[in-house]
């Protein structure tokens, strides 16, 4: 008989220059995409094909979080900082705590602020950080 998984949103750690990140979205609040493709391929006139290894390993982590969140307030000081000083960057870190997937990337920078938009409800705010190549990127399943 097949084993039952669990996923639990709130076991999802989010942490960016090691501040835990809190008021997350309730949907995606998290969206880790590698900026290209890991291989690429070509194929000759005669239907011979070669591979090409892409080394660029950067990565856009989305993370959306609710407009009433303190973590934009830290998030927009990282900003601030970046602004200063030209060099502000800092580690961010994906752990699913139920399961085995893990990210890390030991240097990022804030690429874009949010949008900023008010309405009936509370709004999202979705904050994209550029990372260089991560030193864990493993995608795993969840724990029993």
């Amino acid at each position: 008989m097949p084993e039952v998984r669990t996923y639990a949103s709130d076991r999802v750690m989010v942490i960016v220059g090691g501040i835990p990140m809190t008021g997350t979205a309730p949907d995606t609040f998290v969206n880790i995409t590698p900026m290209n493709d890991m291989v690429s391929s070509q194929v000759g006139s005669d239907g011979e094909v070669a591979r090409s290894r892409n080394a660029d390993r950067r990565t856009t982590i989305e993370i959306t979080l609710l407009g009433t969140s303190p973590s934009n307030d830290v998030l927009s000081g990282m900003v601030a900082a970046d602004e200063l000083s030209g060099s502000a960057m800092f580690p961010v870190t994906v752990q699913d705590l139920r399961g085995t997937t893990m990210f890390l990337a030991p240097q990022a920078w804030i690429r874009r602020k949010p949008d900023i938009g008010f309405g009936g409800e509370v709004a999202n705010r979705t904050w994209t950080i550029e990372a260089g190549a991560p030193s864990v990127h493993h995608v795993g399943g969840n724990l029993a």
